[in-house]
């Protein structure tokens, strides 16, 4: 079982923010967490020379620090308790990481920021660091959880998918499925039919999922949803397929185990966030 009782929602002073605190807000009610924490950092070594001399006497913790405040009481739409934390750190990874162990952080709420070109705070380097789950957030994105699809390779390490899948259904009303994203090696599809080998590929596929769900002792039961990925890479047609599914929330796990899948979480997770990805996706970590 998953305990969400803190949640960490960085902010940055884009446009995005917004969006970052009613999903926050959204969050924070559904899965009944005890406080969530707004935190900025303010990256003084970016000011241009030209404007040193004139900032020289203000606040910009207290100014910044009221600007958040204002926001988050405006959007923040519930009674769970909730906190601005404002920094002045020059690696914003290293602050947030600082801040994720200092309170017991439960789950990291960020920005993709992908389609504004840039990453925000999503890097490879803050996925690796932090020890909590992590839920990356577009742009205008509706705070809704109705429909997931939890990612899987059958590994050890994405049982842990599974289980905050089957955490989540408990406190939403949302439906689920599993996904397994393959791809035949190159060197074989030309000597094996396409038709065979799909019915193959399926059967042994379904066989496998049975199998890894007896160990897993879920409460709900999750439809399998095979996605053959020769025609694209595995990140771009997990995104796709998901978009078209209408899914509103992508769960994968930050390692993945099996060396006949190509849905290989870690370093698909950094594509996904690489991509621009129009659905909420949650680390499970």
């Amino acid at each position: 079982m998953y305990n969400f009782k803190n949640i960490l929602v960085a902010l940055d002073l884009s446009d995005i923010d917004d969006t970052l605190i009613n999903y926050a807000s959204f969050l924070a009610e559904t899965l009944k967490v005890d406080k969530v924490f707004f935190v900025h950092n303010i990256k003084k070594y970016e000011i241009s020379e030209l404007f040193h001399e004139q900032l020289k006497d203000i606040n910009l913790d207290e100014i910044i620090g009221d600007e958040l405040n204002e926001k988050v009481e405006e959007k923040f739409s519930n009674s769970v308790a909730w906190e601005v934390l404002i920094s002045e750190d020059p690696y914003t990874e290293s602050l947030i990481n600082y801040i994720v162990n200092k309170y017991r952080i439960d789950l990291a709420i960020i920005g993709n920021k992908n389609r504004n070109g840039g990453t925000g705070v999503v890097s490879g380097k803050l996925l690796r660091m932090l020890k909590c789950n992590i839920l990356s957030i577009p742009n205008n994105f509706k705070p809704e959880i109705s429909n997931i699809w939890a990612g899987t390779d059958f590994s050890q390490a994405s049982k842990k998918v599974f289980h905050l899948t089957d955490n989540l259904l408990e406190f939403t009303k949302a439906t689920a499925k599993a996904v397994y994203v393959y791809n035949m090696p190159v060197q074989f599809s030309p000597y094996v039919p396409k038709e065979n080998l799909d019915l193959k590929i399926e059967k042994h596929l379904k066989e496998r999922y049975l199998k890894f769900c007896k160990k897993l002792h879920l409460k709900h039961e999750l439809e399998l949803e095979i996605i053959p990925g020769r025609d694209s890479g595995v990140a771009k047609k997990l995104s796709t397929s998901a978009k078209h599914s209408n899914v509103d929330l992508l769960i994968v796990g930050d390692k993945g185990g099996n060396t006949f899948s190509s849905l290989l979480i870690g370093s698909i997770t950094d594509e996904l966030f690489n991509q621009d990805l129009e659905i909420a996706m949650w680390i499970a970590k």
